[in-house]
C-alpha cells in the first residue's frame, strides 16, 4: 500500500535578487546556456541560506520599492530574483516495486527541480498543482532535494503573485500500478422518491425530501477494485463515519446505490468519504452528492431548489502572509463572507490551492474555478502555446470530483474578446475542459469593452490589461452590435458570463434566450448605463439576479482588499472590498448582508469624509460610510447616514428620541439614508419583523482612549480562548486584534497611536496588519499604528501544547493581552 507524508517542515532558501527581463531574453539566455552546457546550479556559489518552512512566499517580506518595475501590479514589493531552496530528504530504505513521486500544490514560478544531483524536470505555471517521479534519483538514506524558482521575468502577474513554494509539498510512496486520484471519476445520479407536503421554505424543501443516489466511479485501472463509502458527519470537530456502502467492480469500475441519499448543497454541506482500493494501492477522496441543474428557464436549482449564486470574487493572498496562506487564516475569511450571506466565490483567476477547495466543501460554497486570466496576451502569454493543456488537465482532473466545482471558467477578460482568433482559442479550450468533465457548464467571463478587428501585436503590449480596457477608436459603443459579439460567444460556452455588463441583461436575453446569465464582476454599488459602460447609477448589481429568472447570481470585486494592481504608490494593492485584510468590514459588507441573509439585518454608518482616501477605484468604490458616532470638529453639524436592513421597519433613535424614517421596501434599493443632528451620545437601530423586535444596532460615542483591549478578552471573561494543535508538519496561524478602547470599553475609531505587539510561549509573530492598503509600514515587523481604531498580529504556533500570552502595548494606553490555550485534539 501506499504511504504519505507532507514534507513541509526543515528546508533551507536563498535568494538571489536580480534586473527583471523580458521573455524574449530570458529564451535567449535560456538557449546561450544549452549551446554552452552552463549549469545554472553556479548560482549557488556564494549564497547564504537561511531556514524556512513552507508554505514560504519570499515576495511579502521584500523591502517597498516604489520606482520597481511592475510595482503597481505586485504592491511595490522588491520580488524581483532566482530563489533556491533545498532539503535533506531521510528515504529510511528505499524499496523495490515502488515508486517516489513529490507533489507540489504551487510553486511560483519556472520550476526546476534536482533530487541527488540529478534534473528530475520543471513546471512553468505558478497556479497549476504538479507532481514529478523522483524514483530513479532517490536512495537508501539522506537525499538531497534542490529546486530553482526563477521570478526575473517580466511582466509579472497583473496582480500580487508572490514568489515561492507558496502551497505544501508530499511525498508519495506507491506501487508501481498505483491508482492515481487526477484519474478517478465520479458519476453521480440524483432521484426525488418523496417530499413533505408541509415544507414550506427553501430549506425545509430539500431536508424534507428522500433522494436516492447512483454513483458510477470510474478508476482508470483495468483490474478488479472495491470500493468504500462513508457519510462523514461534523459534530464538534469531530469527524464522524457511518452509513458504510461497499461495492466490488471488475475493470476497474464501481457502481453504488443508495436510497437515502444525503445531499450536499451550501446550507447543508453533507459529505461522503470515498476509499477506492485495488490489490496493491488504496486511496480516499471526499465527495458530495448533489444535483446541480441549469434551466434556461427556471435557472440554477441546486436539488431541486431555486439557488442565486450570492458571490464574491477572491485573490489567494491574505495580507501580510502573502500567497503563503494556511488553512485556518481561510477558514476565518470564509466564515467571515459565510457570515454575511455569500454562498458562492469566483476563484479569480486561476486554480486554488486544495485546501481553499476542501473548505469551500465543507463550509458550504459553490465555486467557479478558472484556469487562468488572459490567454496569448500578459504573463501566461509565454508559456500558452506549450502548456495550455496540461494546465486545463491540472485543475479539471484534480477538481472535478469536489461538490464545491459548479462552473468551469476558460478565461478572463482575453484580447480580442469575440473576434475570429479569439472565438478559435475559446472553442479549443472549452472542447478541451468538455472532454475531461461533461458535467459542468463551461463560460469565459467577459469584458464589458468590446472593439473591431485592429493588427496589433500582442507580445509588444507590456500592460495587456490596460489594452483590453482603454476606450479607442475600434471601441463598440452600439449595444445591439455590441450583443452580436456576445452571441458568438454564447455559441461555445454554456453560460453568459458577464463582468459590469447588468445594464445590457435584457437586451442579451432577448437576443439570447436559450442562456442563462452571469454576473462574473459586478462593483458593490453602482451599476453603468445603457449608453455608457461606466457610470454611477445607484443600482446595486448584487440585487439584480433576483429580478429575472434567466441570471443564476453575481459575483462582487471583490471581497477582501488584496496585495497588488494598486491604483499607485503608497498603495500596495487594491482597497474598496467588503472586507480589509485583517478582517474588519467596511459599512458596505451589511449593505451585502441586507441583500443575501435570510437573518434579520440592521446596521447603522454615517458618511464621513474626513476619513483618508484609500485609493480606490471609482467605479468599484461606495461612498466614504464608517462604523462610528464620533465627529469632535463639529458642534451641531447635520451627519448623513446609511440604515442597512432586511426587515420590515426599522425605529431609530438618538439619545432615546426617535426619528420617524422610512422602511426599507420604501428606499431606493432598500437602503434608508437620511440625517441626523451631531451630538455626542448613542445612535441605536432596531429593526422588526411581524411587529416583533428582531435585531438592533448601537453607535456610541467613545471617551478619550485609555486603554487596549484584544476582541478576545472583550468576548472571554476569563481572557482565555482555545485553539486546537493542528497536523505537526504544517504551519498554523492565527490573527488576533486589539482596538483602543475608553473606561467603558467603547472602541475609539479615530485613535491612530502605534501598537507594539508581544507573545510568550509557543508561538512567534510573523506579521501585523491593520487593514490600511495605503501603508508602507513593513508587515514583518511586531509594531504598526491603528487604522480605524485597531490592528492586528498575525502568530505562528509551535507544534506543541501550553499557553501562548499576547500582549500589546501603546504609548498612554493600558496594556491589553489574552491567552490562547493550545490544546492536542
Amino acid at each position: 500500500m501506499r504511504e504519505e507524508k507532507l514534507i513541509n517542515r526543515g528546508w533551507q532558501f536563498a535568494l538571489l535578487p536580480c534586473t527583471p527581463i523580458d521573455a524574449k531574453t530570458a529564451k535567449k539566455k535560456e538557449l546561450q546556456r544549452k549551446q554552452s552546457g552552463e549549469d545554472v546550479r553556479t548560482e549557488l556559489e556564494n549564497l547564504q541560506f537561511a531556514e524556512v518552512d513552507l508554505p514560504h512566499d519570499w515576495a511579502v517580506s521584500r523591502p517597498f520599492n516604489k520606482v520597481m518595475e511592475d510595482g503597481m501590479s505586485q504592491g511595490f514589493r522588491d520580488r524581483w530574483g532566482i530563489g533556491w531552496y533545498k532539503k535533506t530528504l531521510n528515504i529510511e530504505e528505499k524499496k523495490k516495486g515502488k515508486r517516489y513521486l513529490l507533489y507540489f500544490g504551487g510553486v511560483y514560478e519556472n520550476a526546476v527541480l534536482w533530487v541527488n544531483g540529478m534534473k528530475i524536470g520543471s513546471h512553468k505555471y505558478g497556479y497549476s498543482s504538479f507532481k514529478m517521479d523522483i524514483t530513479d534519483a532517490v536512495q537508501s538514506g539522506d537525499n538531497e532535494l534542490l529546486m530553482r524558482v526563477d521570478n526575473s521575468v517580466s511582466p509579472a502577474d497583473r496582480w500580487y503573485s508572490g514568489c515561492g513554494i507558496y502551497r505544501d509539498v508530499t511525498l508519495r510512496i506507491v506501487p508501481e500500478n498505483h491508482l492515481d486520484l487526477w484519474n478517478i471519476q465520479v458519476h453521480s445520479k440524483i432521484e426525488k422518491i418523496a417530499e413533505t407536503e408541509c415544507a414550506k421554505d427553501s430549506k425545509e424543501t430539500e431536508s424534507a425530501a428522500k433522494f436516492t443516489a447512483a454513483i458510477q466511479v470510474e478508476t482508470g485501472q483495468s483490474s478488479a477494485v472495491q470500493g468504500i463509502l462513508r457519510l462523514i458527519q461534523n459534530k464538534e470537530n469531530e469527524s464522524l463515519e457511518n452509513e458504510v456502502f461497499i461495492a466490488e467492480g471488475a475493470n476497474g469500475m464501481l457502481t453504488f446505490y443508495i436510497k437515502d441519499a444525503k445531499l450536499w448543497s451550501a446550507e447543508n454541506t453533507n459529505l461522503y468519504r470515498l476509499t477506492v482500493s485495488t490489490e496493491s494501492d488504496s486511496v480516499s477522496l471526499v465527495i458530495g452528492l448533489r444535483e446541480v441543474i441549469f434551466d434556461t428557464k427556471k435557472g440554477l436549482l441546486v436539488n431541486g431548489v431555486s439557488t442565486k449564486l450570492k458571490g464574491v470574487c477572491l485573490h489567494q493572498e491574505a495580507g501580510c502572509l502573502g500567497t503563503a496562506v494556511t488553512k485556518e487564516i481561510w477558514r476565518e475569511r470564509l466564515a467571515h463572507l459565510k457570515s454575511l450571506g455569500c454562498n458562492a466565490i469566483r476563484a479569480a483567476h486561476h486554480t486554488y490551492s486544495e485546501e481553499f477547495l476542501d473548505l469551500c466543501d465543507e463550509m458550504g460554497f459553490y465555486v467557479y474555478e478558472e484556469c487562468f486570466d488572459k490567454w496569448k496576451g500578459g504573463l501566461y502569454g509565454r508559456y500558452f502555446d506549450k502548456n495550455w493543456e496540461s494546465d486545463v488537465e491540472a485543475m479539471v482532473k484534480r477538481d472535478r470530483n469536489r461538490a464545491c466545482i459548479v462552473i468551469w471558467g476558460v478565461g478572463n477578460e482575453v484580447e480580442n474578446q469575440g473576434q475570429d482568433s479569439m472565438l478559435a482559442i475559446l472553442k479549443q479550450l472549452s472542447d478541451k475542459v468538455r472532454s475531461l468533465d461533461s458535467s459542468r457548464p463551461i463560460t469565459y467571463a467577459m469584458n464589458p469593452h468590446f472593439k473591431r478587428e485592429s493588427n496589433v501585436d500582442l507580445s509588444k503590449i507590456k500592460d495587456i490589461q490596460q489594452f483590453v480596457d482603454e476606450v479607442s477608436d475600434t471601441e463598440i459603443y452600439d449595444a445591439k452590435e455590441r450583443v452580436s459579439r456576445i452571441a458568438k460567444i454564447a455559441e461555445i460556452v454554456d453560460i453568459i458570463s458577464c463582468n459590469y455588463q447588468e445594464q445590457w441583461y435584457e437586451l442579451i436575453h432577448e437576443q439570447i434566450p436559450n442562456k442563462l446569465i452571469l454576473g462574473t464582476e459586478v462593483y458593490e454599488y453602482f451599476c453603468g448605463h445603457y449608453d455608457q459602460m461606466q457610470n454611477f447609477t445607484e443600482q446595486i448589481p448584487s440585487s439584480v439576479p433576483f429580478k429575472y429568472e434567466y441570471c443564476i447570481g453575481s459575483f462582487i470585486w471583490t471581497g477582501y482588499d488584496y496585495l497588488g494592481e494598486s491604483m499607485g504608490y503608497p498603495a500596495k494593492g487594491w482597497s474598496g472590498a467588503l472586507i480589509h485584510t485583517n478582517n474588519e468590514y467596511r459599512p458596505v459588507a451589511y449593505m451585502l448582508k441586507s441583500i443575501w441573509s435570510e437573518e434579520p439585518v440592521v446596521h447603522f454608518s454615517v458618511m464621513d469624509y474626513s476619513l483618508d482616501d484609500e485609493g480606490v477605484k471609482e467605479h468599484w468604490d461606495s461612498p466614504i460610510y464608517a462604523d462610528h458616532w464620533h465627529f469632535p470638529q463639529f458642534r451641531k453639524t447635520l451627519i448623513p447616514y446609511m440604515i442597512a436592513s432586511n426587515c420590515d421597519e426599522v425605529h431609530l433613535f438618538l439619545n432615546g428620541k426617535q426619528f420617524f424614517i422610512p422602511r426599507p421596501s420604501e428606499c431606493k434599493n432598500g437602503i434608508i439614508t437620511g440625517f441626523l443632528p451631531w451630538q455626542p451620545g448613542t445612535v441605536t437601530v432596531v429593526g422588526y419583523q411581524n411587529g416583533k423586535e428582531a435585531c438592533r444596532h448601537e453607535v456610541v460615542t467613545p471617551g478619550m482612549a485609555v486603554a487596549l483591549a484584544f476582541d478576545q478578552e472583550c468576548d472571554h471573561k476569563e481572557c482565555v480562548s482555545t485553539v486546537n494543535l493542528g497536523i505537526p508538519e504544517k504551519k498554523q496561524h492565527l490573527l488576533l486584534t486589539v482596538r483602543a478602547v475608553d473606561e467603558n470599553g467603547n472602541s475609539c475609531f479615530r485613535e491612530s497611536g502605534k501598537v507594539h505587539f508581544a507573545v510568550e510561549g509557543a508561538a512567534k509573530i510573523v506579521g501585523v496588519d491593520n487593514g490600511d492598503i495605503c501603508s508602507n509600514e513593513p508587515y514583518q515587523e511586531d509594531s504598526v499604528h491603528l487604522y480605524h481604531g485597531c490592528a492586528s498580529v498575525m502568530l505562528e504556533l509551535y507544534c506543541k501544547p501550553g499557553r501562548v500570552s499576547v500582549h500589546a502595548f501603546g504609548d498612554g494606553l493600558r496594556q491589553a493581552q489574552t491567552v490562547i490555550e493550545v490544546c492536542e485534539k
